[in-house]
């Protein structure tokens, strides 16, 4: 098989990354330029913060990945990037460097869905993964359940209807005082709790969708919290973290085994910040076991926002012949699947 290397830069929120990957499974190098410590003092992501940061950052990040991965712009044979979903000021600084450089060294330019970036960095952990599978692409910004047809090919079978489930624990978290970013926060938290403490609401539609809505079961707490607070009782916080939680995984839970119910699939491949959460980690094992579905995850490094994944994504891109013109704009709204 022809080696193709793929230079990928990452910047849809608050990471700037780059990183060389082989044939869309071997990673050379992944750098990661983290804003987390910069955005922690503001409780959560300040676009313009994020902006400026990235521009700082590209140059020496890009730079970064090359000499870690022991090659120069010469030996890459094309420059993925992400251009949408995300902020679209973050979006345009990747993009906008991605575009130079493709230019300046005459190389093919692969814009890249970030969702299906996640979705990528399963095959970067699992070598012999092909499609098809149920993926469930979960993070601060998404969550998605989507049957995986094939590398480009996608079907979106639910996702959320208002906020995502990893913005739930931001709001959560931040309503618990535990600090930024949540979901971390209260996984740890919720070891020391009673899940079955307080029964919070699970979502579900009249109409027979797999969709999510999250908004209720964080307004739930966020009323308990200040009921408790209005009568002046005390109020125990691991059972609040523990008991949020449980409601959140059950309902990604249900939803996702009813998809591969529904295609008739024995395989998930989950993706997304959350997806490092031990909680959500064990209850999906758990359930594969019970219903002979293989589940898999990414290492914590590949859940996150990363390069690695976009130069995943880019390589099967570019190998269907899916190159991008240097006019290609920002998308802070893009469709997975959207051409």
């Amino acid at each position: 098989m022809d080696k193709k290397i793929i230079l990928a830069i990452e910047s849809s929120c608050d990471e700037t990354a780059a990183a060389v990957v082989v044939n869309g499974r071997e990673v050379l190098s992944n750098i990661i330029a983290s804003q987390i410590d910069t955005h922690k003092k503001f409780g959560g992501v300040v676009p313009e913060v994020a902006s400026r940061m990235h521009i700082e950052a590209v140059d020496s990040v890009v730079k970064a990945a090359l000499l870690e991965a022991g090659i120069s712009i010469d030996d890459v044979d094309a420059i993925g990037v992400t251009y949408g979903p995300g902020l679209v000021g973050a979006l345009l600084v990747g993009l906008q460097y991605a575009k130079g450089l493709a230019l300046g060294s005459k190389k093919p330019l692969i814009g890249v869905n970030h969702i299906q970036g996640h979705i990528s960095a399963n095959f970067i952990e699992h070598k012999d993964l092909k499609p098809p599978f149920v993926s469930l692409v979960v993070s601060g910004g998404h969550t998605f359940i989507v049957h995986v047809k094939g590398y480009r090919d996608f079907e979106v079978i639910g996702q959320t209807r208002d906020d995502a489930a990893g913005e739930a624990y931001d709001k959560v978290a931040r309503a618990l005082e535990l600090g930024y970013p949540g979901g971390p926060k209260i996984d740890k938290l919720a070891k020391q709790g009673n899940k079955d403490a307080i029964e919070f609401p699970r979502a579900k539609f009249q109409d027979d969708t797999l969709d999510f809505s999250f908004s209720g079961v964080k307004s739930a707490v966020l009323n308990y919290l200040n009921k408790a607070k209005m009568k002046e009782e005390e109020i125990n916080k691991a059972d609040i973290a523990a008991s949020f939680q449980n409601a959140i995984i059950d309902v990604l839970k249900t939803n996702l085994f009813l998809t591969c119910e529904r295609k008739g699939i024995k395989k998930i491949a989950v993706a997304g910040g959350v997806a490092s959460n031990s909680c959500l980690r064990e209850t999906l094992l758990e359930e594969g076991k019970k219903k002979g579905i293989e589940i898999l995850f990414p290492s914590p490094i590949l859940c996150t926002d990363n390069a690695a994944m976009i130069g995943s994504a880019a390589y099967f891109n570019y190998q269907e012949g899916a190159v991008s013109d240097l006019n290609i704009n920002a998308k802070p709204n893009l469709k997975l699947g959207e051409r």
